[in-house]
């Protein structure tokens, strides 16, 4: 998730966006659908009107199709259709009230007014896209048709709700589009993490993401500067001390005294081992690219290491499965291997080192006392416990930088008297 954070954070804003868009638009439509039905229900105040008045007068039917002809009111007539629009169509809306009926009358002492209350329901329908008016009373019922009203459009709001909806999208587009060089970007960050030193970072434009982009190309083309300014100076320095440790060795080969021959040789040769120890160093660290790493059995990559020490085969017991293999690259994970090997039979009390594989992952185990120090201190370069060892306290120091150069690191154990350093 954390791959993609920023797209997850831009589709969840865009689902709760259309979500509550969609909420609010469903409660306008259904406010505006009963504000709309309220608004023309009040239309019944002049239905009932009229036939109040017919009921009161007791006109002729033709005098209330006339009086309803004024306001576009069509009095159904027809049995069989007045059934069916009662029987199939939807009401939108009921309600109850009385009329009053005033009557003058005479009796024996003299005229008085009586007052009739009927109870009337006016039911607003809908059958067939048109608009109808039942009026009810306990002894009649008519059914009206409006021929004004038309029922409640929603096209409009459904209008409404799609071009908002449509330009909500669009504006997520055009944030995701602006996103894409981001994630190009970063695309190409692990590239050059990765080792790719000739990624390019340019970009076109004036935007916040491309002025990033032209930053981290000028970063890019300054630290490569820096590492070849660096690597050529490591090798030409190398490659001047070399060339008077040769005639240092050579010159030392005319001494008369045996005893300075021997002297100066061991110094020269230690000379040349610092230099070379200094080389791999430098490999390593400028090593990015992982193209020259290949799959090979380890017991290989173990059995290359030991001709590289120099050690009688006595001194290591290897219990590592034929079959078990590693993607490495060759020279350096022997290396690796070669000085824990010699650091193994160095420090160990009875110089045997035991090679094996614990908990699928490489073990190194010597018998002997538990070092002195935490492992961080002895992967520092030039550290050593015992000076007088012929060390220049670079062995693990080398080795754990291969093992990060390989996506490893070095760990220790102690148990029964057993020293363990791990590659895990």
């Amino acid at each position: 998730m954390r791959k993609h954070a920023v797209l997850i954070t831009v589709l969840f804003a865009l689902t709760v966006t259309l979500m509550s868009v969609s909420v609010v638009f469903w409660k306008f439509f259904q406010l505006n659908k009963e504000n709309y039905i309220n608004n023309i229900f009040t239309k019944h105040a002049i239905i009932t009107q009229i036939y109040q008045q017919h009921q009161q007068k007791v006109d002729s039917q033709i005098m209330l199709e006339a009086n309803l002809a004024v306001y576009d009111f069509v009095l159904e007539k027809d049995e069989k259709d007045i059934e069916i629009v009662l029987k199939n169509a939807k009401v939108l809306m009921k309600k109850d009230f009385q009329n009053v009926n005033s009557s003058l009358l005479f009796s024996g002492n003299g005229f008085y007014t009586k007052q009739v209350v009927t109870d009337l329901t006016a039911t607003m329908m809908e059958f067939n896209r048109s608009i109808y008016f039942h009026i009810q009373s306990p002894t009649a019922s008519v059914l009206i048709l409006d021929g004004e009203l038309k029922p409640y459009k929603y096209y409009n709001v459904a209008y409404s709700y799609l071009v908002i909806v449509f330009i909500i999208l669009i504006s997520f587009m055009l944030i995701l589009r602006r996103l894409k060089p981001l994630i190009r970007l970063r695309k190409k960050i692990a590239l050059y993490g990765d080792g790719d030193m000739n990624v390019s970072f340019k970009a076109s434009g004036c935007d916040e993401i491309a002025l990033v982009s032209n930053e981290l190309e000028a970063t890019r083309e300054k630290i490569n500067l820096i590492l070849e300014s660096r690597t050529l100076f490591l090798r030409n320095i190398m490659h001047e001390l070399k060339t008077p440790i040769t005639k240092g060795t050579i010159a030392t080969q005319m001494l008369e005294s045996q005893k300075q021959k021997d002297r100066f040789t061991s110094i020269f040769g230690r000379l040349e081992s610092l230099v070379n120890e200094f080389a791999l160093i430098e490999e390593v660290t400028c090593m990015g690219d992982k193209a020259d790493f290949k799959e090979y059995r380890l017991v290989d990559i173990i059995d290359g290491a030991i001709d590289m020490a120099m050690i009688e085969r006595s001194n290591i017991t290897v219990d590592v499965d034929a079959a078990h293999k590693i993607n490495a690259n060759y020279r350096l994970y022997t290396t690796a291997i070669k000085n824990m090997i010699d650091n193994g039979i160095k420090y160990s009390s009875d110089s045997h080192v035991k090679i094996l594989i614990k908990d699928r992952e490489l073990a190194f185990e010597s018998r002997g006392e538990c070092i002195a120090h935490p492992l961080q201190y002895y992967i520092e370069p030039f550290t050593k416990d015992n000076p007088s060892k012929n060390s220049f306290g670079l062995g693990l120091y080398l080795v754990d930088s291969i093992l990060k150069a390989h996506n490893q690191v070095l760990a220790h154990e102690y148990e029964n008297g057993i020293n363990r350093f791990i590659f895990a």
